[in-house]
């Protein structure tokens, strides 16, 4: 008897079943991380690598729910640039995804609303303060 690895165990190409292989020759460096990324089990991804498939909507139905996590876990968890900018990557996921996920929207608003404001400023601010307002996410703002 086989049993199907578990989902983390398997790259975003095994899930969606779409094998982009190797970045085009002459691609450019983020074009290139985005094909190499797609390759690695899920379980393997660090919040740096969430934010950058987040960042450029690629892989999201599989990638929102482990990013979620970690957030849930710390709100400003930190890959390459700044505390919190994991958080920034998925705020600006586009609100049709929101609407088709309504348990990740209800995760991402609990999130924003654990975040002390007065602990951060410039662009994570402004983010999580469009998100609540629904603006940025594309759905109703929080109640």
């Amino acid at each position: 008897m086989t049993s199907e690895p578990a989902a983390e165990q398997l790259s975003l190409e095994e899930i969606e079943r779409d094998f982009w292989g190797a970045a085009p020759a002459g691609a450019t460096r983020l074009v290139a991380t985005v094909h190499e990324l797609r390759r690695r089990p899920i379980a393997a991804l660090g919040p740096e690598d969430l934010r950058v498939l987040i960042g450029q909507q690629v892989g999201l139905a599989a990638l929102l729910p482990r990013a979620l996590d970690q957030l849930v876990a710390d709100p400003l968890v930190e890959g390459d640039f700044f505390p919190g900018d994991l958080l920034v990557a998925v705020l600006r996921v586009p609100g049709a995804y929101w609407q088709d996920h309504p348990e990740q929207l209800a995760q991402a608003r609990a999130v924003v609303s654990s975040v002390d404001l007065s602990e951060v400023d410039g662009e994570l601010r402004s983010d999580i303060e469009g998100f609540s307002r629904g603006g940025a996410a594309g759905v109703a703002p929080t109640a």
